[in-house]
């Protein structure tokens, strides 16, 4: 079975996400990674992290933004090395980043940094946080379903799956209140 979350792990992720929205946002709107060049990292850490949610969702949404038939298998092969050396760096890197369980290693992440420059190695890697997220939320889903189904996950349980399912509607809009009170406390501070 694909990795998934537990409410520690889910709590941890979400605090982070909130830490690195505002990457997320330049990720989004600084241009430096175009839509076509974020779905095919995305469609690699999905395929890595085995997602199928995800991976139709995005898979879809590839092809809308351009990529060819033909890369779409290529990324889904984990067939990388047929893809630019614009592209190659980031779609190993993002490989990786899955396979290690978003713990890279520094020199991979250096080469990143190296080769793309800080802004855009940030874009590269809001993304990732972004869709291992959705990845781990997905395959927790897959779960809950498989233990409905009598095949329940390995090292899981099923107050563990619901907990994850449910708690996204508590730990979510908690880490956004949160990050409204510091912010409107930081800026009453600086009044």
């Amino acid at each position: 079975m694909n990795r998934i979350y537990t409410l520690p792990t889910l709590t941890a992720d979400v605090k982070s996400i909130y830490e690195h929205v505002d990457d997320l946002r330049a990720a989004a709107s600084g241009g430096r990674v175009s839509k076509a060049f974020a779905e095919k990292i995305m469609l690699v850490v999905s395929r890595v992290n085995g997602c199928r949610y995800c991976s139709y969702g995005h898979s879809r949404a590839a092809l809308a933004a351009g990529v060819s038939e033909a890369e779409l298998q290529s990324l889904m092969a984990l067939d990388l090395g047929t893809f630019s050396a614009n592209e190659v760096v980031a779609l190993t890197f993002a490989q990786h980043y899955a396979e290690v369980n978003c713990q890279p290693d520094p020199a991979a992440w250096q080469r990143v940094v190296t080769y793309y420059g800080e802004e855009t190695a940030n874009d590269i890697l809001a993304y990732l946080r972004m869709i291992t997220f959705g990845n781990l939320f997905g395959n927790t889903f897959d779960a809950l379903l498989s233990r409905i189904t009598g095949r329940p996950v390995l090292d899981s349980s099923l107050w563990s799956e619901l907990g994850v399912l449910l708690g996204v509607f508590w730990v979510v809009p908690s880490r956004l209140l949160l990050r409204l009170f510091n912010r409107n406390r930081s800026s009453g501070v600086a009044s």
